[in-house]
């Protein structure tokens, strides 16, 4: 294992090894999810497929993904995580065969394939650099956030340029090289674990609640609007609340242990990443249709429009590491929220009285610098106050807090906007019914703002944990 060194200003060549590996996998993840989206067209002519029908590509891979998330952390305990992750890259195979597939049909089964393997790329990609990186966490994911931010923003671009040069296939193909890359670079770099594992069984009944809960939570909140999907949203709140109980039950026996949760440093950053990662998606919900309803813009206009809030992500992550080192966790993380606070009132202003383009832009950056400085460090926060052989069942939970975000606060600020939409009768209609809608969001900003406040201090006061959630020597053994 590679040692962190605190002692040193530096840190061990293979802790940045080891996250070029994390990163390369999150990346292809990032890079899968979105390179399909502006090719469903195409892949309906090419493949004499209805639009509704080719949609699955996309949907089928992201509802395979969260399918499977809630394995992670089993898997890292029964197999270890080099062994796992080397069988993440199996997507690759995946990735082949999409290429290969001659129907919709085929394809679509190829890509729930794909998002099946795929699915436990993020938290590996965490837990593996939390391993390595120990107490310096939060420098490390603030460099390895940067690419794996690229994929979103270079999926489209590639797409688009394969496209118009070669066959759709290679929108798959492209990925055989880098995937065997990955696969050589992780043997290479990645450190053995094996001598870690440890026999759990599995909680399959846990796992037949909460995995397809988490699906059709997805599910029924990207589909709110039809009876079929408040139908599906109801039945997910149903088997989550199930899973919920069985698994306060079965303790550290359940598919998640919910006991992670009592410690108030881990509960905190679950909180904090819950509302950071709804907010950021309720905001790419509501400002493109903001800049196209209200402001008449159209859809590849408003793409540039938004390009500020990239921007600003991208410049601030690697800065967010060392501003957490000389200021703590708390002030970093909390002022960043405060940040994105002041950068969303002008859309209130904006939406009130039509739009300017420098202040828009403007407040797209500041808000894309606040957005950044919330996460890392509530996500070093949260490692820092697990053990060690807690970090996958960490990662696991973690990651599906951060899902969940999502969907729940970009719901909600949706059926708020078409709730007002509804009731709009004129131009001065529209205008009052996005100005609620962010003011909804502003009042969000303030509550991530409050769940930031309850941060430790410093990484330090993070990995301190009070004498009652202290594990005694015969649980560590009995563990063991």
């Amino acid at each position: 294992m590679p040692k962190s060194s605190s002692e040193s200003g530096g840190l061990d060549p293979l802790v940045w090894k080891i996250t070029a590996v994390a990163v390369l996998g999150s990346f292809l993840a990032q890079l899968d999810a979105t390179i399909v989206n502006v090719s469903l067209s195409s892949l309906a002519v090419d493949l004499h497929s209805s639009l509704t029908a080719i949609q699955w590509v996309t949907s089928g891979y992201l509802l395979a993904l969260a399918l499977m998330l809630p394995l992670n952390g089993w898997l890292v305990e029964r197999i270890g995580a080099k062994s796992l992750y080397l069988w993440c890259f199996s997507f690759t195979l995946s990735s082949a065969l999409c290429g290969l597939a001659w129907s919709a049909n085929s394809l679509i089964a190829f890509r729930i394939l794909q998002g099946m393997s795929g699915g436990l790329m993020a938290p590996m990609t965490q837990m593996m650099m939390a391993r390595a990186a120990g107490k310096h966490m939060a420098r490390v994911m603030g460099y390895a956030a940067v690419p794996i931010l690229m994929g979103p923003i270079f999926g489209p671009v590639i797409a688009g340029a394969i496209l118009q040069h070669a066959s759709w296939r290679w929108l798959f193909l492209v990925n055989v090289p880098v995937g065997v890359l990955a696969i050589v670079l992780a043997v290479l770099f990645l450190p053995n674990d094996r001598e870690e594992t440890r026999s759990r069984e599995l909680d399959l009944p846990g796992f037949a609640l909460l995995s397809p809960g988490l699906v059709l939570f997805l599910y029924g909140s990207d589909h709110l609007g039809t009876r079929s999907g408040l139908t599906t949203l109801l039945m997910s709140i149903v088997l989550l609340a199930a899973f919920f109980r069985m698994a306060l039950r079965k303790g550290d026996k359940a598919l998640i242990d919910l006991q992670l949760f009592k410690r108030k440093t881990f509960s905190a950053s679950a909180t904090t990443q819950f509302m950071a990662n709804g907010i950021s998606f309720a905001g790419q919900m509501l400002i493109p249709i903001y800049l196209i309803r209200a402001c008449g813009q159209s859809p590849s206009a408003t793409g540039w429009l938004l390009a500020p809030l990239g921007v600003g992500m991208i410049c601030s992550y690697p800065w967010i590491g060392a501003l957490t080192q000389r200021f703590g966790i708390r002030k970093v993380s909390a002022g960043g929220a405060f940040l994105a606070f002041a950068a969303t009132l002008p859309f209130i202003w904006l939406a009130s009285h039509g739009l300017v383009l420098t202040v828009l832009a403007c407040a797209l950056f500041v808000r894309g610098i606040g957005l950044s400085a919330v996460g890392i460090p509530s996500i070093s926060a949260a490692y820092a106050s697990v053990r060690k052989q807690d970090l996958p069942m960490a990662s696991t939970s973690l990651n599906i807090v951060q899902r969940l975000g999502g969907p729940t606060l970009t719901t909600l600020c949706a059926t708020f906007l078409g709730w007002r939409l509804g009731m709009a009768q004129s131009s001065a209609g529209l205008s009052g019914a996005f100005t609620a809608a962010f003011v909804l969001l502003c009042g969000l900003h303030a509550l991530l703002f409050a769940a930031a406040l309850r941060l430790p201090f410093s990484i330090d006061k993070a990995m301190e944990q009070p004498a009652a959630e202290k594990p005694s020597a015969l649980l560590e053994l009995m563990s063991e």
